[in-house]
C-alpha cells in the first residue's frame, strides 16, 4: 500500500525553497524540464506576478510519487508579508521541510516559522541549502540552530569543499547507527536503547531505525540534510530520507466524513474553489455534503487534484488527501464540511496586519470593478479585512507591509484588469476607555420607536478584549430586544471617539425600557451605538499603539548607535549579551517609530545585522504620538442624521 504524506516546504524568502521544490518535481518525473526561479519557469510560482518578481505569493499544492510514497507537497511563500498563506497551510501539514541558507543562516522569518511549527508540534526536517555558495558556513548554521531551535538537531550528512562549486556531500546513515553521539541522542527517547547502550550491548539496526522514525514523527528529533538546490545537489537524498523516515499519518477513509476548508480560489471556468483537506471519510462527485459551519447543504460539482498550474479532475478523494472542490458556494476558510462536527484546530499567528491602506481606482469608471476584485481577494485572504465605506466611496485593506501593496496592485492589474493606486499606509491603533462612566440613550422619537438603555462602561487590562453583560431582567427589556443589543455591540465598537476600534472594555447594560406597542427589535439596534458612544464621550478614551518585541543581532561596534536609535524610537531594552564580537539586544519598540528600521540597520551593518520583530501587545500612548482619525460615516453622536440614516430616510 502506498504511503501518503502531506509535507509543507517553508523558508525565509530567497533561501532557495522553490528551487528545492522544482528539483523534486524534476527528479520524480512530474516535470520533464527543470523549472527555474530566475528564468520565470518554476511550476509552483505560476501566477504572472510570481514569475515576474521571482517570489512566491500563494501556496501551491503538488502531488507526486517517490519510492512508493505519494507526497502532497505544499510550497508556501517565504516573504513575511504573505504569512497568512503559511498560517493556513500549517493546518494541513503532516510534516515540514524548513529550508535555511548556508550563507544567510537563520533569518528573521525563519525563526517565526520554526516557532509556529513547534506550537503545532509538526515534525520538521531542516535542509541547509546553498552550501556551494561563497560565504557558506554549514557548521555555524548548525551551532545557531542548536542555540535557537533545539539541542535535538542532528546532521545526517557531512561535506567537503564547502563554499565551492565542487562541494561534495556525503550521507553516513549506516555509520551513524554505530556512532556514540547518535545512539546517545536516541537513548534519550527509548529506555531499551538506553539500557543496551549503558551495558555496551550490540543494538540492532532495525531497533535504531524504528526509534529514529518514531523520534522524527513525534517531533523529538530534527534531522538535518545538506544541499545546493540550484545544482540539484542533495535533493535526491532529501526525497529518500522523507520516503524512508517520515511515517505515514493514519487517516480513516471508512469513518464519517469530515473536511477542513483551508483556502479559497477562483477558477475562470469553475468559479469558487474550496481548497480542502479530507480529515476522515471519502467524497465523490455530485455528492451533497453539509457545511457544519454555515448549516447548509451543497452539492460537489467537481473535484480537482492540483499540480500548480496543471490540474486534473478526479471522481473521488479519500481521507488524508488535499483537493479543490467546486460547488461549495457558502464555504469560507476555516469551515468544516461533512457529517462530523469538530472544532477547527487552533490557528498559529505568524504575523499580524498592523497597517491600514486606502485603495482607489485610477479610473472612476472602475470603482465597481475594483470593489468586486477586492471582495474576491479578501475571500482568498480574510486577513486583508476588506472594509468598504460606501458613504465615503472608500476601500480600505489591512496589510503586512509595502511588498504586499505592490503585489496586490499588480494582481489587480493583471488578473482583474483594474488599475488601482494605494495611499500611504497608516499604523492601526486601538482605543480603550480612560475611566469608569455611563452611557445613556432615549430613542423614542420620531414614532413609532421606543428603546431606552443605560450602560456602565469600564476599562479593562490591556489584552482583555471586549466583555458584555446584562444586569436587567426581561420585565425591563424583552429578551429578544436584549439579544439585539448584544449582537450590535461589536458594530458599535468599530469606531470610538478618536476614530479607532475600541477594545479592553467591559460594557454592562444596567437599565432599560421597552414599550409594548412602539418597540421593535430594530429600535435597539439603532439605540445601542448611540448609548455606547455617549458612554465613551463621558469616559474619554486612551489611544493604544502596537508595540513590537524585537531581537537585534549585530556587530559589537554598532551597540552604541543601536541603543541610541532604540531610545529615539521610544523603545526600551534589556542589558545586551555580548559574545564573539557580536551583541544580542532584546526589547520593545512602537511600530510607528520603527517601520523602516530594518532597512536603516541593514545599511548601518552592511547587511550583517538581524532585526527580528513580532507583535507583543497594544499599549497606551499619548495622543501626540498617535494618529487620530475622523469618524467614517455618520457618527451616533450626530443623533438626528444618524437616526435618519439608520431608518433609511437619507442616503
Amino acid at each position: 500500500m502506498q504511503k501518503l504524506l502531506n509535507i509543507g516546504i517553508l523558508a525565509h524568502v530567497d533561501a532557495g525553497k522553490t528551487s528545492v521544490t522544482e528539483n523534486m518535481l524534476f527528479l520524480t518525473g512530474t516535470t520533464k524540464q527543470l523549472g527555474s526561479v530566475d528564468a520565470g519557469t518554476s511550476q509552483t510560482d505560476f501566477l504572472p506576478v510570481e514569475r515576474e518578481r521571482g517570489i512566491s505569493v500563494r501556496s501551491s499544492y503538488i502531488s507526486f510519487t517517490w519510492n512508493n510514497c505519494q507526497i502532497n507537497l505544499i510550497d508556501t511563500p517565504g516573504h513575511v508579508d504573505f504569512s497568512a498563506e503559511v498560517e493556513r497551510s500549517l493546518l494541513v501539514m503532516d510534516y515540514a521541510v524548513l529550508v535555511i541558507s548556508a550563507v544567510e543562516g537563520i533569518q528573521s522569518h525563519t525563526e517565526n516559522i520554526w516557532n509556529a511549527l513547534q506550537k503545532r508540534n509538526i515534525p520538521t526536517l531542516l535542509f541547509i541549502n546553498k552550501v556551494d555558495r561563497m560565504g557558506a558556513d554549514y557548521q555555524k548554521v548548525m551551532d545557531d540552530m542548536a542555540k535557537q531551535f533545539s539541542k535535538n538537531i542532528f546532521s545526517f550528512q557531512t561535506l567537503t569543499d564547502e563554499a565551492q562549486n565542487d562541494v561534495q556531500i556525503y550521507s553516513h546513515l549506516d555509520s551513524l547507527y554505530h556512532k556514540d553521539s547518535f545512539i546517545e541522542l536516541l537513548a534519550n527517547f527509548n529506555e531499551v536503547i538506553f539500557e543496551q547502550y549503558l551495558n555496551e550491548e550490540i543494538i540492532e539496526n532495525s531497533t535504531i531505525e524504528k526509534q529514529l522514525q518514531q523520534s522524527v514523527e513525534k517531533a523529538e528529533l530534527f534531522p538535518v540534510l545538506l544541499g545546493s538546490a540550484k545544482y540539484g545537489f542533495g535533493v535526491k537524498e532529501l526525497l529518500n530520507f522523507i520516503s524512508t523516515y517520515f511515517s505515514p499519518i493514519l487517516y480513516d477513509a471508512e469513518d464519517v466524513l469530515s473536511v477542513l476548508v483551508f483556502g479559497i480560489d477562483y477558477d475562470a471556468k469553475l468559479g469558487k474553489l474550496a481548497r480542502v483537506k479530507i480529515l476522515s471519510g471519502k467524497i465523490h462527485n455530485r455528492q451533497t455534503i453539509r457545511n457544519q459551519s454555515k448549516f447548509v447543504d451543497e452539492k460537489i460539482s467537481r473535484i480537482r487534484k492540483s499540480c500548480a498550474q496543471k490540474s486534473k479532475d478526479i471522481d473521488s478523494a479519500s481521507a488524508g488527501e488535499i483537493v479543490g472542490i467546486a460547488g461549495m458556494l457558502s464555504a469560507e476558510i476555516g469551515d468544516i464540511l461533512g457529517d462530523k462536527a469538530i472544532s477547527t484546530e487552533t490557528r498559529v499567528k505568524l504575523n499580524t496586519a498592523l497597517l491600514s491602506v486606502q485603495v482607489k481606482a485610477v479610473e472612476a469608471n472602475d470603482y465597481a470593478a475594483l470593489a468586486d476584485a477586492l471582495i474576491i481577494l479578501s475571500k482568498e485572504d480574510p486577513q486583508l479585512a476588506f472594509d468598504w465605506l460606501k458613504e465615503e466611496h472608500e476601500f480600505h485593506l489591512k496589510i503586512m507591509g509595502a511588498v504586499q501593496i505592490e503585489i496586490i496592485e499588480q494582481i489587480l492589474d493583471t488578473r482583474f484588469n483594474v488599475k488601482a493606486q494605494f495611499e500611504k499606509p497608516t499604523v492601526i491603533y486601538m482605543e480603550t476607555p480612560t475611566k469608569l462612566g455611563e452611557g445613556f440613550v432615549r430613542y423614542w422619537m420620531p414614532k413609532p420607536c421606543w428603546a431606552i438603555l443605560k450602560f456602565k462602561i469600564e476599562p479593562l487590562p490591556v489584552g482583555s478584549g471586549v466583555e458584555y453583560n446584562s444586569d436587567i431582567g426581561v420585565n425591563d427589556v424583552h429578551q429578544k430586544y436584549q439579544n439585539e443589543v448584544e449582537a450590535t455591540i461589536s458594530t458599535a465598537l468599530k469606531q470610538g471617539i478618536k476614530g479607532w476600534e475600541v477594545t479592553d472594555i467591559r460594557i454592562t447594560l444596567i437599565e432599560g425600557e421597552d414599550h409594548q406597542v412602539h418597540s421593535r427589535p430594530g429600535d435597539f439596534k439603532i439605540a445601542t451605538p448611540m448609548g455606547i458612544m455617549d458612554g465613551l464621550t463621558n469616559t474619554g478614551t486612551t489611544i493604544l499603539e502596537p508595540i513590537l518585541a524585537f531581537n537585534i543581532l549585530a556587530q559589537e561596534e554598532l551597540l552604541g548607535s543601536v541603543v541610541s536609535d532604540i531610545t529615539q524610537m521610544r523603545g526600551s531594552f534589556d542589558s545586551p549579551n555580548i559574545e564573539n564580537e557580536q551583541f544580542a539586544l532584546k526589547g520593545f519598540v512602537p511600530l510607528s517609530t520603527s517601520l523602516d528600521y530594518a532597512i536603516k540597520l541593514s545599511s548601518k551593518s552592511g547587511g550583517k545585522a538581524k532585526f527580528t520583530t513580532e507583535l507583543h501587545s497594544f499599549q497606551a500612548c499619548a495622543d501626540e504620538h498617535a494618529f487620530m482619525r475622523e469618524f467614517k460615516g455618520i457618527s451616533p453622536l450626530d443623533r438626528s442624521k444618524y437616526i435618519l440614516k439608520a431608518r433609511k430616510a437619507i442616503q
